[in-house]
């Protein structure tokens, strides 16, 4: 039997050291790499995910599939961004955060998030329910009685064509955009009931694997990220609370998304 309860109590502990660390090595980052016009890695990076690495092989013997060293698929693994948001991170923004998901089987079965600068820190067990420093949270459910507000994630992996068609689609169904920088951190707000839903054409699963077992236990609906070889390919993503899922599955880009 997989030893869950003592994997959650370090990741909780391991998100939030990996967070300080990344704080304090904010000034002074050194080099900044370029691996795309919107994706970065930074010494932060690349240490965040070392101390991550080092740990769960310490106390589990566990793998891990890092967004900077990589990895490989096993019956139990660690799917790890160690800053989600690094254009956010470098600019001084305070929306990114440490992710960390725990997969056994092709289930994702842990999810633990931490924002070090907002001092949020995201909790998910499966079957348990989703918290935000310790208190439990729900999606929306468009209980604030406004127009329904998601967040868009872009990605250079799909058409840019297709991102446009996707922002006009939402705007002619009365449905307002934002595109905040982090994946991550987009998903752990509609666990929140921050904003209703997050979209986004493509997504590496270390971006995406925590973020959404929050939003589903905190009541939301999410597609099936991991099908289609997911996990090594990355997938589309669509998280909302419940009542919004039809009117984005209806939008052109999104249909077939399930």
């Amino acid at each position: 039997m997989t030893d869950f309860d003592s994997r959650r109590r370090l990741a909780i502990d391991l998100a939030v050291e990996a967070g300080a660390l990344a704080r304090s090595m904010r000034q002074g980052l050194g080099a900044i790499e370029s691996k795309s016009s919107i994706d970065f890695c930074t010494a932060a990076d690349l240490a965040v995910e070392t101390l991550v690495r080092q740990r769960l092989a310490d106390a589990f013997g566990d793998p891990v599939i890092g967004e900077e060293a990589g990895g490989e698929p096993a019956d139990l693994v660690w799917v790890v961004d160690p800053i989600d948001g690094t254009t956010n991170y470098i600019h001084g923004s305070n929306n990114w955060c440490v992710s960390l998901a725990l997969v056994q089987r092709g289930v994702v079965e842990l999810g633990v998030i931490y924002a070090p600068d907002l001092d949020q820190l995201f909790v998910a067990r499966r079957g348990a329910g989703a918290t935000m420093n310790g208190r439990a949270i729900r999606t929306s459910g468009l209980r604030h009685g406004g127009g329904a507000v998601v967040e868009m994630g872009w990605s250079a992996r799909r058409p840019l064509a297709h991102s446009l068609d996707l922002i006009t689609r939402m705007i002619a169904d009365n449905i307002e955009f934002r595109r905040c920088g982090s994946g991550a951190m987009g998903l752990a707000n509609v666990a929140l009931g921050v904003s209703d839903g997050y979209v986004e054409l493509h997504i590496n699963a270390w971006d995406a694997l925590a973020g959404l077992l929050l939003v589903r236990e905190a009541g939301g609906w999410t597609n099936d990220f991991l099908a289609d070889d997911g996990l090594r390919q990355g997938n589309a993503v669509v998280a909302c609370t419940a009542e919004l899922t039809e009117r984005l599955l209806a939008l052109e880009p999104l249909r077939g998304v399930a």
